[in-house]
């Protein structure tokens, strides 16, 4: 383990014991990716405030948190995810599902041509390409190369096969590498996603999040 996750395993470690500088490193890591994630899931509309949610439970109960860098953007990614769905079901929507992942199978996609569109791509132009994908496959996508999960740990994350969500990936990036082929100048940014927005309503910055963090520890 080194460089960037060594890192973040150290400051998620030191936010543990209550160091709120080391908190705001660890927003700083995670926040953007896993803004990425929810924006597949809700929409960029209400992803930031989906993702403030989010972020307020991770606050609450980091305490309980075990394990490094890589097991933290997965136990991360399942929170916003319950956070996502929570939403969707408030409103009384369901997630655009494309397909059932239980007939997919473990093998790979042959060609590298995938991995290669996604490397093309800054983060903002690919996401705008992911939300053309499946919802399965999109999620597996972001959650396997833009959060930066591995197999089993976006399995876990979804409550499925770590080779149906291997699988969903590869197709996935198989269908971006076709959309980038069909639309070469997505990769130039043209394509990409609007700035972020500032936070709005209930959307938080990391220093309310280690403010609030800070007001549950008083609270425990």
């Amino acid at each position: 383990m080194l460089g960037d996750d060594a890192e973040l395993t150290a400051a998620v470690r030191a936010a543990q014991d209550g160091d709120e500088t080391a908190f705001r490193t660890v927003y700083r890591a995670v926040h953007p990716r896993l803004l990425g994630y929810v924006r597949t899931l809700v929409g960029d509309p209400d992803a930031e405030d989906v993702a403030s949610e989010a972020w307020l439970q991770i606050a609450r109960d980091l305490e309980r948190f075990s394990g490094d860098a890589d097991r933290f953007r997965g136990w991360a990614a399942r929170i916003a995810r319950n956070r996502a769905l929570d939403h969707i079901r408030m409103r009384g929507r369901r997630p655009v599902i494309g397909g059932d992942e239980t007939e997919l199978t473990a093998r790979a996609a042959e060609s590298d041509t995938a991995g290669e569109a996604i490397e093309a791509l800054a983060t903002d132009s690919a996401l705008s390409l992911i939300a053309r994908l499946p919802q399965d496959q999109a999620e597996a996508v972001v959650l396997r190369v833009v959060v930066g999960l591995d197999a089993k740990t976006a399995a876990e994350t979804l409550g499925k096969r770590a080779g149906a969500v291997r699988t969903a990936a590869h197709r996935g990036l198989k269908r971006l590498a076709e959309l980038l082929a069909e639309d070469p100048e997505s990769a130039d940014g043209r394509g990409a996603l609007p700035a972020q927005r500032e936070p709005r309503g209930r959307a938080v910055t990391s220093a309310t999040v280690t403010h609030t963090r800070s007001r549950t520890q008083k609270d425990m």
